[in-house]
């Protein structure tokens, strides 16, 4: 049998304040946001994309993040006023605890939304 393979996104990311209208784009099993919206053709800046450099930093307006290293970048008062690291930030869903059942995405995704994003210069 094969594994199977899925085209259903973890989530939708918002941005609202990007160059040209706001744009909705998902995000897929494995992706970072900052990946994701490069995908979509959205033109985030970004430079180191391991979370030190900070090109990224965004604020987190709606939803939830997990993080795929320890220590993103961020002070714990930046993460606490909502400031996120789209280059190393996944949806939270995609980090279900070992030993939980991971949130049906399919069926309620959880969206994340982001303001103050830099965006590249057309």
């Amino acid at each position: 049998m094969q594994p199977s393979t899925t085209t259903t996104p973890l989530c939708h990311l918002h941005l609202p304040q990007c160059p040209g209208g706001a744009r909705s784009v998902p995000v897929m099993a494995g992706h970072s946001l900052l990946e994701a919206a490069l995908a979509a053709g959205v033109p985030m800046d970004s430079s180191c994309r391991n979370g030190t450099c900070r090109a990224c930093l965004s604020q987190l307006a709606s939803g939830t993040v997990a993080y795929r290293v320890e220590w993103p970048g961020l002070l714990p008062e930046e993460k606490a006023a909502g400031a996120v690291l789209p280059c190393v930030a996944i949806p939270a869903s995609a980090a279900a605890t070992p030993g939980t059942a991971p949130r049906d995405t399919a069926l309620n995704p959880p969206d994340i939304t982001l303001h103050g994003v830099p965006f590249l210069a057309p």
